[in-house]
């Protein structure tokens, strides 16, 4: 699994007035902190705990008492894909919110509040999931989950801040009107999605935050926040029993069902040439394919095939042909992209505009060479040891990568034992079945995006 987390759509927390600049210099410093610390031992990361609350509220744990520091992380099921339609937007601009006041503290006093604990918060929307994240040091746990329990049941809304931030994120939508990036990836999400809701902007339109009000993001979050729909994970100074009565705290109190709207899995429309013509000296392109999903019985066979296709920065083999052989561009990549309802291989890369044709014609060809004859022994040998021993880098290098791995595996239905049996799970595949792979997914006729000059000029 890649157990990267799609791009959330956070909307960044406001100045404030004079006070903002000295609880930014306390902020930097605060991270500068944890920066410093050591990344958990290997060791300790394979230890997770199952904690479950007198409330019925499940975590995964993994205690680490060297360190000062608690992470904790969680997502409730339902993101930007549950926007109702009209109100595109909607479920991006309440996670902007949620520091903005709770309970009887207002955007200031909270503010003050979260610093005196020594915490960091942050809430994000992705299409899939409504994300939260705290750290704290552990000598002021109880100040900080007694603000987090505020900020997840008792969130204001209060108009003022809900104006603000509407503007903010507007004022990011009039910028990019004419960006080309931001144009074709619009463009891109309606190709291959079509009416799905995973076509439509994450931060709105000019049109649809206008017509969000305060009465929408609190029915918004009373249908999200419930206790079927969450996950969570804590790494850090704390022990299970004190976790319990933390869970409890914090989330005990939520409704237990979730009331979500029901979203339909979508398979990529593919086939098509997308051209968003703009005059610029380098052109972009993307091309998919069908994905996986990861917790599929063939992801690994899918994820070593990616991997020796384009994944790997430096020894791929559409990095060997595209940049070593004809130094046609800077980097070029693959990556499979994982959604709850849809899945891809995306190949992406940029080069001259003037050699985008031929670009775009080897890229091809490396793809149909890998769907017809897929890797050799030797690629899929070196693979396997590359996925095995880059896992602790890439996804258990500090608590908070930690914390968020366990949420992603939470999301994607895997057994706490998935660490320990994953490498066991990279060997077990065999060239035949990368081969297989390979063939399966690469022998589609992929939908294109070209972003720069039409290529006839050339």
């Amino acid at each position: 699994m890649s157990l990267v987390l799609e791009r959330m759509s956070g909307v960044p927390s406001p100045a404030r007035g004079e006070g903002t600049v000295v609880r930014a210099i306390a902020t930097l410093c605060f991270a500068l902190f944890f920066l410093s610390l050591p990344a958990l031992d290997a060791r300790a990361a394979m230890n997770i705990q199952e904690v479950r609350s007198k409330k019925g509220v499940t975590a995964w744990l993994v205690e680490d008492h060297s360190i000062p520091l608690i992470a904790i992380r969680f997502v409730f099921d339902g993101g930007t894909a549950q926007d109702p339609v009209g109100k595109e937007g909607l479920v991006n601009l309440m996670t902007g919110l949620f520091d903005e006041g709770a309970g009887d503290l207002d955007s200031e006093a909270f503010q003050q509040k979260l610093d005196d604990a020594g915490a960091e918060i942050s809430f994000q929307a992705a299409r899939d999931g409504t994300y939260g994240w705290m750290r704290m040091l552990s000598d002021h746990k109880d100040e900080a989950f007694g603000l987090l329990k505020l900020t997840v049941n008792s969130p204001r809304f209060d108009q003022a801040p809900i104006d603000r931030i509407r503007s903010q994120i507007l004022s990011g939508i009039l910028a990019n009107e004419r960006d080309p990036n931001t144009v074709a990836r619009q463009r891109w999400l309606r190709a291959i999605y079509g009416q799905h809701p995973y076509s439509r902007p994450d931060e709105g339109t000019k049109q649809s935050l206008a017509t969000i009000t305060a009465a929408d993001i609190r029915a918004f979050h009373k249908a999200n926040f419930a206790r079927g729909g969450l996950h969570v994970a804590v790494v850090g100074d704390i022990d299970a029993a004190t976790l319990s009565g933390k869970l409890d705290e914090v989330f005990g109190d939520l409704p237990q069902k979730q009331t979500l709207a029901p979203v339909e899995d979508v398979k990529l429309k593919l086939g098509q040439q997308l051209e968003v013509n703009y005059d610029l000296p380098q052109t972009s392109l993307q091309l998919a394919w069908p994905g996986v999903k990861p917790n599929a019985r063939d992801f690994f066979a899918a994820a070593l095939m990616n991997e020796i296709l384009g994944g790997s920065t430096f020894t791929s083999r559409l990095f060997e042909e595209v940049r070593e052989k004809r130094g046609l561009a800077y980097g070029v990549s693959s990556k499979l992209v994982d959604h709850e309802h849809s899945n891809a291989l995306l190949v992406t890369t940029a080069t001259r505009s003037d050699r985008a044709a031929e670009t775009l014609s080897i890229v091809r060809k490396v793809v149909k060479d890998m769907a017809e004859k897929g890797p050799t022994e030797e690629e899929l040998a070196a693979t396997k040891k590359y996925l095995i021993g880059s896992f602790a880098i890439n996804h258990l290098k500090s608590s908070d990568s930690i914390a968020a791995t366990l949420v992603g595996l939470q999301r994607d239905n895997f057994a706490m034992d998935y660490i320990k049996n994953r490498a066991a799970l990279i060997d077990a595949v065999s060239l035949e079945d990368v081969r297989t792979e390979a063939k399966k997914l690469l022998s589609a006729d992929p939908t294109v995006m070209i972003v720069g000059p039409p290529l006839n000029r050339y």
